[in-house]
Order: C-alpha cells, then sequence, then structure tokens
C-alpha cells in the first residue's frame, strides 16, 4: 500500500511530518510518498539515515491564510494538490495533510471529485467517550447544510465507526437541544425522520454531553457546531490535565500518590491527547483523504497514516457508495440530490 504525504503541511513541517511518516513505515509496513520541496525533504531524510521512501518535487506550498479553492487551482504544482493527484492517478492510495484544512478539502474535491449520492463531504473526527469514541461529524467542513446532508453524515459516520472502529451495529445520534423529537432547529427536526428512514440504528436526538458519556457511537450535526463541540472538547482536555499537573504539584503527600496511580494516569493522558487519533478522514470523497491538525507532530502523523491505511484495508470509500445507493434505491428518505451545489 502507499500513502502520499504533504511533507510541507503543517506547522511543524517537514521534520516531524517526516518524521511521523518515516514510523509509520516502519510500524505499518506501507510504502511513504513524501512530496514536496525535495532538496528539504531529502536533507532532512539524510538527517535521519532513512531511505526506502519515495519523493516527489512540488514547487508551492499552500498557506494558511490563503483562499482554499482559489489556491488550489492557481497553485498546481503544491504539495497538496501534488499529493492528492497521486491518488486520482492511482499512483497512491490514499492522500495524508496536516496543512490547510481548507485546501485539502478544496484538492480531494476537485480532482477525487464525490462519491455519487453525496452532496457534501465532512469531516469525521473522532473523541473519547466513557466507553470507547464517538465519531462526530461533520465538525468543519459545512458550516451550513440542509436536511439530507445531515442524513448522508449519518451514513457515512456509520460506516466509518462500523469498518474502521470496529462496531458492529453502531448507534447514530442527532446532536440537538434536547432528546424530544419537537426539541432542535428548522433543519434538526427535518433530518430526524430522514435518519430514521435510513436504515442505520438511529437512535434520535442527542445532546451534547451524550458524546462524551457514550450515548451514540455516531453524533451528527452541521459542521458550525461540530467545530465548536471539537475546540471546546481539545480545550476542556487541555485544562482538565494542566490543573490536576498544578494540583498534585502543591503537595507533597499528592506526589507521593502520583507515583503509584502512575499508570492510571498516563492511560488518561492517551486518552485524551488528539495526537492519539491521528487525522480526521473527508468522508464522501471518491478516495481516501485524512486531514491532520495543524500542529499535527510526528505521533499524530504517523497515526494519521494509520488511519488511512485501515480506511483503504476495509474499502470505507465502497462502503459508503453501497450504502447510499441503497438508499436511493428504496426511495424512503426523500430526494439526496436535492440541493446540490
Amino acid at each position: 500500500m502507499k500513502i502520499a504525504v504533504d511533507a510541507m503541511g503543517g506547522d511543524h513541517a517537514p521534520r516531524e511530518i517526516i518524521i511521523g511518516a518515516l514510523q509509520a513505515a516502519a510500524e505499518y509496513g506501507l510504502e511513504i510518498i513524501l512530496v514536496g520541496d525535495e532538496a528539504r525533504i531529502n536533507a532532512e531524510l539524510a538527517a535521519h539515515n532513512a531511505g526506502g521512501v519515495t519523493v516527489v518535487h512540488a514547487t508551492e506550498v499552500i498557506s494558511m491564510g490563503e483562499h482554499p479553492a482559489i489556491a488550489v487551482r492557481r497553485k498546481k504544482n503544491s504539495s497538496i494538490v501534488r499529493a492528492t493527484r497521486l491518488v486520482k492517478e492511482g499512483e497512491a492510495d490514499a492522500v495524508v495533510s496536516a496543512g490547510s484544512t481548507g485546501a485539502a478539502m478544496a484538492s480531494a474535491l476537485l480532482n477525487l471529485g464525490r462519491i455519487k449520492g453525496i452532496d457534501r463531504p465532512a469531516i469525521a473526527g473522532v473523541l473519547p467517550n466513557e466507553k470507547g469514541y464517538t465519531v462526530l461529524l461533520d465538525v468543519g467542513a459545512n458550516v451550513d447544510c440542509k436536511p439530507q446532508h445531515l442524513l448522508q453524515f449519518g451514513i457515512m459516520g456509520y460506516q466509518y465507526s462500523s469498518k474502521i472502529l470496529g462496531n458492529a451495529d453502531p448507534r447514530v445520534g442527532l446532536l440537538s437541544n434536547g432528546e424530544e423529537d419537537t426539541k432542535g432547529n428548522e433543519t434538526t427536526l427535518a433530518a430526524l425522520p430522514l435518519l430514521r428512514g435510513a436504515g442505520i440504528n438511529f437512535i434520535g436526538n442527542v445532546e451534547g454531553r451524550d458524546i462524551f458519556e457514550g450515548t451514540a457511537d455516531v453524533v451528527v450535526c452541521d459542521g458550525f457546531a461540530g467545530n465548536v463541540v471539537l475546540k471546546a472538547g481539545e480545550g476542556m482536555a487541555r485544562m482538565l490535565l494542566k490543573m490536576m499537573k498544578e494540583e498534585i504539584s502543591k503537595s507533597l503527600l499528592a506526589q507521593m500518590g502520583t507515583l503509584l496511580a502512575g499508570p492510571a494516569l498516563k492511560c488518561l493522558q492517551k486518552r485524551l491527547d488528539y495526537a492519539e487519533y491521528g487525522g480526521a478522514p473527508l468522508l464522501g470523497v471518491n478516495g481516501v483523504s485524512v486531514i491532520c491538525h495543524g500542529s499535527s507532530k510526528a505521533k499524530a502523523v504517523k497515526n494519521a497514516i494509520r488511519v488511512a491505511r485501515e480506511s483503504v484495508d476495509n474499502r470505507l470509500v465502497n462502503a459508503i457508495s453501497l450504502n447510499i445507493e441503497s438508499i436511493k434505491t428504496r426511495g424512503g428518505c426523500g430526494n439526496l440530490a436535492e440541493g446540490i451545489d
């Protein structure tokens, strides 16, 4: 399996990206294609005495401040565009980038296209809960959504939770301001019956706290709400760990107790560390594209490549396509083509 990695994307590129890619190649037995400034990549590879990877030269980089769609069209020789095109041309099985999320999305849409029947691709974030993991989507790709978009997110999230996280029949919930069917805004009220008739294990409306209590395996929402939930969760996790360290440092007895509780605390820190979950897949495009946090270091990049490998191995794109097609065939969930931009 070949994974194309945007070596120039992210706050710590190219060094941390390359280290993470090399770790993934060694641990998972993958072929890595590093895309970016050949001279900088080769210098980094030489510093780590590493070989066995392919380097594809790209002369341009799309920065975080550029308009994604415009930059992708103008900078055809940028690292993210070249990496995505390798998937389109069959030279790679998946693409991973820690660069501009917007550019990664725009490149995937322009080069890979959408799965037939999908109006809006969604970014799926994986959050820890009391029992395991919750897939939350969308976490930023679509700020404004229509009911049929939320339906499609539910189907894609169901397949991701099933194929990648191993849940036999994932429970899917719709994020709202109350559990009752009468709660929510116009979009969620209209999406509720669509999800209920989608042939997936839909459990109805869920509230924000249910995400972390593990009430549902998949939670569906628009990208505005999802991004707020994701960033709030990350901030809360960092705050709790920081406050815990501060309180422990104030007491000698607490510090002694920490020695005994060390393994448990390390496990807790690992569960709350976003780097352990790697990147977020862009679901709905006709190929595997994984988007990393902009501040990703080697561990996060390595795990993002793992997510890409698992998505390819489990034929995630094909599973989503078949599920969408089956709903269109049944014709019981509204017009999936309605409102395509």
